[in-house]
């Protein structure tokens, strides 16, 4: 099912308990780490933390909804990721180069957004933050590219926990340290700094290793650059698995994402403040989702990838669970705690994982394309499904809209046992 890959007889060092040291020490885990925090620092640039911006300075609500479609291009990314796996560009490396080039343009547009200002023009403010977020997703397709091509498979569970490490302590800089500088320096300050931070990443790419040219198909015309992803993955697994193993992606995180556009609601409805959430949810649960990164790390480096899909799928699940606490317990800080707790730990424990598994899906012809895909996949369920969880809480209520979810985990259960034989391990 699985593409193989290049060196694997040595892909043995990366598993049991003394490969989850080997794996968290090579140079790719530091590298990642820089990366990570560069893939994270735009994406509350030009989402929460830009709207607060705009309406800080009197920019209506209806114009800052319209706004917020801007974070569409992360959904959109697999559309033009085929160019960056089949152009190279004449600088750096295939995957270096694109790197770089994002970066500098992510720095361009947070720059002329620091220099311009919504006061100025709005709608030229507007396509800044369009243009950063399409250098944001795409630097997202280069490095998810550059993680699956430069590890083997079974390390790639430490790379992406050092990733999530990076991501989030960038989350951590866009978001709450941002606001704090918003409010010293003013709001164009705080966006140059933040500009000036990609200079890490950027750093790192420029420093880092190309990845081995190990490309069977690379001379193909523009519009197969388009088609021969998908023709290649259908091909190689049969219409029927290609379908299930899209639809198992799909529904992966589906219980997680269903209550993801309610979480802050549902906080204020339950009597916490807006610095309870702040402290509790933004500060306290990123650190858990870091530390359940790490632990999907080190569980996929000591176990197969099999047993760690049915953990991850139901801790998502379970840990809804943990929501009818703050339910049941309002405005109490212990209930909020081990909600978050609960949560974090799991979404950081199945994110890693369904990274793993994504990347074993993927043909190294066309990584980007493929994986950027595969990443698309995983959101959009949730983001549909998700719209109409404001008329179940109505219909119902919070705590049976929390089973709900939960139970919500059932078909990606059947789904998984029905795919268990054709899921690809090590031993295999």
């Amino acid at each position: 099912m699985t593409t193989p890959v290049p060196g694997s007889s040595s892909t043995h060092h990366y598993r049991g308990w003394r490969g989850i040291r080997r794996a968290f020490a090579t140079p790719s885990a530091l590298t990642m780490l820089f990366l990570g925090f560069g893939s994270g620092l735009p994406f509350l640039l030009v989402g929460g933390t830009l709207s607060t911006w705009l309406r800080d300075t009197g920019v209506a609500l209806t114009a800052i909804g319209l706004v917020s479609y801007a974070s569409f291009f992360y959904v959109l990314k697999f559309l033009w990721a085929p160019l960056v796996d089949r152009y190279q560009l004449p600088f750096l490396g295939r995957r270096k180069g694109w790197l770089a080039c994002s970066q500098l343009l992510l720095i361009g547009a947070l720059s002329a957004m620091a220099f311009c200002g919504p006061e100025a023009s709005l709608a030229v403010f507007v396509a800044l933050a369009c243009l950063a977020a399409f250098a944001g997703a795409t630097q997202d397709i280069v490095v998810d590219a550059y993680r699956i091509e430069i590890a083997p498979v079974e390390s790639q569970a430490a790379l992406a926990a050092t990733y999530t490490l990076g991501y989030r302590a960038a989350l951590i800089l866009s978001g709450a340290m941002a606001l704090y500088m918003a409010e010293l320096f003013g709001w164009s300050n705080a966006y140059w700094v933040m500009a000036a931070c990609v200079l890490m990443p950027l750093t790192a790419a420029v420093l880092s290793k190309e990845p081995a040219q190990i490309l069977a198909v690379r001379e193909i015309r523009i519009w197969d650059a388009f088609l021969k992803p998908f023709q290649e993955f259908f091909s190689r697994n049969g219409v029927l698995l290609a379908l299930a193993l899209l639809l198992f992606v799909g529904l992966f995180k589906l219980p997680d994402q269903m209550i993801g556009v309610l979480a802050g609601p549902f906080y204020l409805d339950s009597g916490y403040t807006k610095a309870d959430i702040a402290t509790v949810s933004k500060l306290y649960g990123v650190w858990i989702g870091i530390a359940g990164a790490f632990l999907g790390g080190i569980c996929l480096a000591a176990f197969s990838l099999r047993p760690m899909l049915v953990a991850a799928a139901i801790a998502v699940a379970i840990s809804n669970i943990s929501f009818l606490l703050m339910a049941n317990y309002p405005a109490q800080a212990w209930a909020f705690f081990a909600a978050i707790s609960a949560d974090n730990l799991s979404q950081g424990f199945a994110g890693v994982v369904l990274v793993a598994f994504m990347s074993s899906l993927t043909n190294r012809n066309f990584t980007a394309t493929q994986y950027a895909l595969l990443a698309s996949l995983a959101n959009l369920p949730g983001k549909f499904i998700g719209g109409l969880s404001g008329y179940i809480v109505e219909a119902s209520s919070y705590s049976a809209f929390f089973i709900l979810s939960t139970f919500s985990v059932v078909p990606t259960l059947l789904l998984l046992a029905w795919l268990w034989k054709n899921i690809q391990t090590e031993e295999h």
